[in-house]
């Protein structure tokens, strides 16, 4: 009897199941075809659900079955009824929104709208066109750029010399001419106004390169053309600014520097308290409309050293002079003379051992007439648009191409460490410990270079791209860092001494300023690259915003319109999620220029985008405006949509670059990487979601066979170690970019000629000890191997091999000594 009742009951239940499954299905057509759009896998899974209706459905009950179809039936009346469903549905939800909705202030308003989507759209809502991917156009250099590159940039690296540069607490004078003679600080100034005009992936190019060898001279070149004055004025200056202002700037007569961070303003810059009060006064016998601004400023590269200041402050217009309204005007930038008087500069910060220019800039009533606002008067208050938009492509450039360029200056010298450095009578990097550590850095270094080169080709199409510029910035900078620290692990005692000779000391004591410039990463990723990605990426949330701020007549019209879309995308993501989770993302369609190994890829990155959308969206209906105070499940977004990034950009550069053999390892592992990445990151956003009931059935819709997050196969980190220590295409192509100098006495030049010296006597040693010749205890190295020559064992080009070999490596290996009489 008990049998009896427990398989009835278990019956009734997986009957009602497949019921509630296959109304479920039926919404999520009638949704989807409220959009007008229905992909292939929403009637994949519809022709599922039916057959299972038909196939099992008879194991309830009639009645039962009856009561569920009504309730389906019920709720598909109200759904496609436009009274009942703006009566049942639209109006009580546009009345809890309303009252939930926080108050988005202008100057929110304008970052949200700053910039503009692109591939980061795609990845967000689920359903990515790889074909459009692969036919972006590359970021390629013109003649004169690469000219550039190969003359006055490899002059400069040439010149530079990090470990003069840090105990001198300066560049050299010499340099400093060189930088405003050959225009390194007009790189994106136009030719007419006397610069180079090159483009992003220009820029980026020659801070990755003058990085690599000096990080103190690459952020005295990069400052003045990211977020400096001279972006500024090129978007948003009147003509007689530019017309000023640029010549000056191009030809290095002018230094300039941006001052917006301040003691009570940092990641949040738009609450500064640096404030300018409209007032008149008398100026060669006329009256002159401007600003009064106190300013406290801190952390300006350049401050110490610039001859004019972009100063960001709130203007305010108390007595009416601009013709009423609101006293306060908004966020405003001008540029200010460094000699103006009440302005005060010239003190320096020391940020950790860079010796780049950087320090304080204090104002006390400095005068700012309105012809000094960038854009005249109508610049007044739109100062913080401007800063957002221009921060949106300027964050893609600099950072990403310095954290590159570390992590690349990091591989090539840690590849040939490994391979020169022997212990045991083994190369270390013959040592599998070692080996994983390579393989890190090598893939993390292919991923971020990657995304390097896929977000300077959407600049070149004149994207904006403000959450992708956030999610590299994040990313490479991050990336940077963990492959420094990887390098220093190997390099053990060899890295930690410093001095001349030392090639990562400089860049492992710095790497914190980039992890905390231009957006600390903190609160990048936590509140930026989910936060506005959200707002800027999904396709329905700005509008349903709008439409719940609007008290016009037709509001719940166009709430209820907007909101029949977004079920109905919430719908085709869930199905679309669902299908390619079982399927393994058989229905993707892949490109038809991707080879057998990275098809697999494109389906898997499609197959996790439709889950991040499907969770994405839930969290966004269930949580609202409270997501915005969840900012670990907001970071874990992050993760996975950064992840998704970077994925599809090594695709894109695989197959950019031809899909080179050679390179198939470190596209194995990055992509392997990521996609565990994204899947850690959406199990721990399910696994700490405030609602278990909607966290069980987003799991049984995205991860129905659950999360197993897998990293990179050993075999993958063998390949990347062994072409990180062995000269060839694969690791030219890895490292390219950076300054490589064939000097043997070169702090990096001698590392890459021990390398060759290690290779060239390879053959010769392999046969030492294969006739179990070793130097004996007690005898010099040199005295063994002449011994050997005049025993006949070696000819007299395989001795001089041999101590060249040994000179080279020893040179390669030494560190610094210090006689403590010179202090």
């Amino acid at each position: 009897m008990t049998l009896t009742l427990t398989l009835t009951l278990t019956l009734t239940l997986n009957a009602a199941m497949v019921y509630l499954l296959a109304a479920a299905v039926l919404l999520a057509l009638l949704f989807a075809h409220a959009r007008r759009a229905l992909p292939r896998e929403v009637w994949l899974a519809g022709g599922a659900g039916l057959l299972l209706l038909l196939s099992l459905g008879g194991g309830i009950g009639f009645f039962s079955g009856l009561l569920l179809w009504g309730l389906f039936l019920g709720g598909a009346a109200v759904m496609l009824t436009p009274a009942w469903r703006m009566r049942w549905l639209s109006a009580p939800l546009l009345a809890r929104i309303r009252k939930a909705l926080p108050p988005v202030s202008a100057t929110e308003r304008e970052a949200i709208d700053a910039g503009t989507v692109w591939w980061d759209a795609q990845l967000f809502r689920g359903d990515p066109d790889f074909g459009k991917l692969l036919a972006t156009r590359p970021a390629a250099l013109t003649a004169a750029e690469r000219a550039y590159l190969a003359g006055p940039v490899e002059e400069l690296c040439a010149m530079l010399d990090d470990w003069e540069i840090t105990e001198n607490r300066d560049l050299p004078p010499a340099v400093w001419n060189f930088l405003k003679e050959k225009k390194f600080f007009a790189i994106n100034i136009p030719q007419r106004y006397g610069g180079l005009g090159f483009s992003p992936a220009a820029n980026s190019a020659v801070v990755l390169k003058v990085c690599s060898r000096s990080s103190s001279a690459g952020v005295t070149v990069m400052v003045p053309n990211s977020l400096g004055p001279a972006e500024l004025l090129l978007h948003y200056g009147t003509e007689e600014q530019k017309n000023h202002h640029l010549p000056r700037l191009a030809a290095g007569r002018d230094i300039p520097c941006f001052a917006l961070t301040g003691p009570w303003a940092g990641s949040d810059a738009a609450g500064m308290a640096d404030s300018g009060v409209l007032t008149e006064v008398e100026r060669g016998g006329a009256k002159v409309l401007g600003f009064k601004v106190t300013c406290d400023k801190r952390y300006i590269t350049l401050a110490p050293v610039a001859t004019v200041i972009g100063l960001a402050f709130r203007a305010h217009d108390p007595d009416g002079l601009l013709g009423g309204g609101d006293p306060d005007l908004g966020i405003t930038c001008a540029l200010v003379p460094h000699n103006a008087p009440g302005l005060s500069l010239g003190a320096r910060h020391r940020p950790l051992s860079a010796v780049f220019m950087n320090g304080p800039i204090r104002g006390d009533e400095v005068f700012v007439p309105l012809d000094w606002v960038i854009g005249g008067r109508g610049g007044i208050g739109k100062g913080w648009r401007m800063l957002m938009e221009s921060l949106a492509a300027g964050r893609a450039i600099s950072l990403p191409a310095s954290g590159v360029a570390m992590a690349k200056l990091a591989c090539a010298a840690t590849g040939a460490y490994a391979r020169v450095r022997r212990q045991f009578n083994l190369p270390i990097s013959k040592f599998e410990g070692v080996e994983e550590v390579l393989a890190r850095m090598g893939g993390t270094t292919y991923a971020m270079d990657a995304a390097r080169r896929l977000t300077l080709a959407a600049l070149l199409q004149g994207e904006k791209p403000s959450v992708i510029s956030a999610m590299v910035k994040f990313h490479l900078t991050e990336g940077g860092r963990r492959v420094v620290c990887d390098a220093m692990d190997i390099h053990g005692g060899r890295g930690i001494c410093a001095g001349p000779a030392n090639y990562l000391a400089a860049a492992y004591q710095q790497l914190p300023i980039a992890i905390t410039v231009e957006g600390a990463n903190i609160l990048t990723r936590s509140l930026i690259i989910f936060g506005q990605g959200a707002m800027r990426c999904h396709p329905f949330l700005l509008r349903e915003m709008a439409a719940a701020d609007g008290d016009g007549g037709d509001a719940l019209g166009e709430f209820d319109r907007v909101l029949c879309e977004h079920l109905g995308y919430t719908a085709g993501n869930a199905v679309r999620a669902f299908v390619r989770a079982v399927g393994g993302g058989f229905t993707v369609k892949v490109p038809s220029a991707a080879g057998p190994s990275e098809r697999k890829y494109y389906r898997r990155v499609a197959r996790w985008c439709a889950a991040f959308a499907l969770l994405a969206d839930v969290s966004l209906l269930l949580l609202g405006g409270a997501l915005k105070r969840k900012e670990k499940i907001a970071g874990r977004f992050a993760d996975a949509l950064g992840h998704l990034y970077l994925c599809s950009a090594a695709l894109k550069i695989f197959h950019e670059d031809g899909a080179p053999e050679e390179d198939r390892p470190l596209l194995a592992w990055a992509c392997e990487h990521s996609l565990a990445e994204v899947e850690t990151a959406l199990r721990d956003v399910l696994h700490n979601f405030p609602s278990r009931a909607a966290a069980l059935a987003l799991r049984l819709a995205a991860a129905p066979f659950g999360f197993r997050p897998s990293p990179p196969a050993d075999g993958i980190g063998a390949k990347i170690a062994a072409l990180m220590t062995t000269p060839g295409p694969a690791r030219e192509r890895l490292v390219n970019g950076i300054y490589r100098s064939a000097d043997a006495a070169d702090v990096t030049g001698r590392l890459e000629h021990a390398l060759s010296a290690v290779l060239h006597a390879e053959k010769v040693e392999k046969r030492l000890r294969k006739e179990c010749r070793t130097q004996p205890v007690g005898v010099a190295f040199e005295t063994w191997v002449k011994s050997l020559a005049e025993e006949g064992a070696l000819s007299a080009e395989e001795a001089a091999q041999l101590t060249a070999e040994r000179a080279a490596v020893f040179a390669a290996i030494s560190v610094d000594e210090f006689d403590p009489a010179a202090g």
